[in-house]
């Protein structure tokens, strides 16, 4: 039997997004917002929910911004994308695989995923025949809360290399 970190299953995780993004689009996290609203040139985040066993946070995403490749360490994960959309590069074991997700779409991590995630082109309106980007908003949960997460690149050899691994109780890192 392996023992996993969490009581929570990915499915749990992917649920809680669920419910948490529905209620920013109600509104009803408006109070933990930056009163100009997500600024768009920065990343930003809040925590939405947090307990010994499950941390939610909402993050917004603009361009030019990356995560890096990464893991979540020891923690379970999961994300709701609540307006905009978002590019996730992960790896598979053998290559880097890439996947468009939508307003509305959903993605969980299991231990050991390592993957990147970045606004999206897809996230750029016209208004008055001129282009404008909006920060992409998506909410994300682990479990159990985030403790360390670590880097990678991937080698000449095809293989992910661990470059560094950080302490840090924010999520998506940097």
């Amino acid at each position: 039997m392996v023992l996993a970190p969490t009581r929570l299953r990915p499915a749990d995780l992917l649920h809680v997004t669920d419910r948490f993004a529905d209620d920013v689009l109600g509104g009803r996290h408006d109070h933990l917002l930056p009163t100009a609203g997500p600024p768009a040139a920065e990343r930003w985040f809040t925590r939405l929910h947090g307990t010994d066993e499950l941390d939610v946070w909402l993050i917004s995403w603009v361009p030019d911004r990356s995560t890096e490749l990464h893991d979540h360490g020891g923690s379970l994960g999961a994300l709701t994308v609540v307006s905009g959309a978002l590019c996730e590069t992960r790896w598979d074991g053998r290559a880097l695989r890439r996947r468009l997700l939508n307003s509305g779409d959903q993605a969980a991590f299991p231990l050991g995923w390592v993957h990147d995630v970045v606004w999206a082109r897809e996230s750029v309106t016209v208004r008055d025949g001129a282009m404008a980007s909006t920060p992409t908003l998506s909410v994300h949960a682990y479990s159990p809360p985030l403790t360390a997460m670590s880097y990678y690149d991937v080698t000449e050899r095809n293989t992910l290399r661990r470059k560094r691994t950080e302490l840090t109780d924010q999520p998506e890192g940097k």
